[in-house]
């Protein structure tokens, strides 16, 4: 009499376990460095603004025959000076920072809201 074995086509639970548990050690490594890796694509984003908002500032100021101590009305002073993004608006702090235009000739003359309370900071000087 002939017996019959059971189909061993499919996989045991060890098997899935431990593939399951390398999935769990990759992405263990893998997250962290994707966070860091956004955290200063946003800063670097943030930066650039503030030196592009800094530079509006300047050629308002030069065009306009502005001294030191004046504070300029951020943004409809500099938005004639500022490159717009693709829906016509001001860029903003791409972490959700405010931005704030201090008088003319203070260092730095642009903040960003999120400044030095985040990693890496959003400072520009």
């Amino acid at each position: 009499m002939k017996t019959t074995r059971p189909n061993r086509w499919g996989f045991t639970l060890v098997e899935i376990m431990i593939v399951i548990g390398i999935i769990g050690l990759l992405c263990a490594m893998v997250i962290p460095n994707y966070v860091r890796a956004r955290a200063n694509a946003q800063a670097s984003a943030c930066i650039n603004n503030l030196r592009q908002i800094e530079s509006a500032l300047h050629q308002f100021a030069t065009e306009t025959g502005k001294r030191s101590g004046y504070v300029a009305t951020y943004p409809s002073d500099l938005t004639p000076y500022l490159k717009l993004n693709a829906t016509g608006q001001i860029p903003a702090c791409p972490a959700g920072g405010t931005y704030t235009v201090n008088p003319l000739g203070s260092t730095p003359s642009v903040l960003c809201s999120l400044g030095s309370t985040v990693n890496p900071p959003h400072l520009y000087q």
